[in-house]
């Protein structure tokens, strides 16, 4: 028992680090450019946020940020739009495959291989995290680290659920994707071990969580370690991208109907 739980505490894994000095700049360089095109630069602009509503002179949970918002007044824009903004997401997730794709990588080596159990791993996976992490985001609002989060602000319209779900799954597999399988492989290749490379995967995720509050960057880092562990012992991707789709629009779905239930924040 003690074995098997140093195995999951510090998994050995066989990878071919890159020796080459050039090859070894190349791949620092591409993390840079990749995650200042996308979720690096989030983080960082969600740092800011942070600072800024840290910065107001009212607590942080009398503060409101909302997660998807219209973006157009006329409604059939606003929908396109909506989608567009899915589209973007699941972009970032296909340039993050189709660099290590190009980088001789198949996409089975990380995790993108589909298996019928997957969809039941992953419901077991979202109630392990969502349940814990609604208690979270609950106490951290309380004591006034966090921000009151508003999952959604799109009028009632029937395209609503549609664009819901399309912003659950873009943001699921964008950052799954980049976040564990692209980052991780890439600092395997750089000699990082295993547990520092889940770790530094964790503070990413939870950087771009911040502009919630510092309830949104535990509860992220939190779900980075779990999930970046469980992608490092399996090799499966597909379980994260589906249990975070499913996190997700329960999130966002369920308050859109539920939004006046008298325990939520408001």
């Amino acid at each position: 028992m003690v074995n098997g739980l140093r195995a999951w505490l510090v998994p050995e894994r066989d990878q071919v680090v890159v020796d080459d000095a050039r090859e070894r700049r190349a791949i620092v360089t591409e993390l840079v450019i990749v995650f200042t095109v996308t979720l690096g630069m989030s983080g960082l602009r969600s740092l800011l946020s942070l600072i800024d509503s840290l910065l107001q002179p009212a607590p942080l949970s009398d503060q409101k940020v909302a997660l998807n918002v219209p973006q157009a007044t006329a409604t059939l824009i606003d929908f396109l739009k909506q989608l567009l903004s899915a589209v973007q997401l699941v972009a970032w997730g296909a340039l993050a495959v189709y660099l290590l794709w190009r980088a001789g990588y198949r996409l089975s080596q990380v995790g993108l291989r589909f298996f019928r159990s997957d969809v039941v791993r992953a419901v077991g996976l979202a109630a392990l995290i969502g349940i814990p992490g609604l208690g979270l985001y609950l106490a951290a609002y309380a004591l006034g680290f966090n921000l009151t989060v508003l999952p959604t602000t799109l009028n009632d319209t029937w395209w609503r659920p549609i664009a819901l779900v399309a912003s659950a799954f873009g943001n699921a597999w964008a950052e799954e994707t980049l976040v564990v399988a692209y980052f991780i492989t890439r600092l395997r290749q750089l000699g990082l071990r295993e547990n520092k490379s889940l770790v530094y995967a964790a503070v990413l995720r939870g950087s771009y969580h911040l502009y919630q509050g510092f309830g949104g960057f535990v509860g992220n880092f939190v779900m980075g370690l779990v999930f970046g562990r469980i992608w490092q012992r399996t090799n499966r991707l597909w379980p994260l991208v589906i249990a975070h789709t499913l996190l997700d629009v329960v999130a966002f779905v369920g308050y859109a109907f539920l939004h006046n239930v008298s325990w939520l924040p408001k």
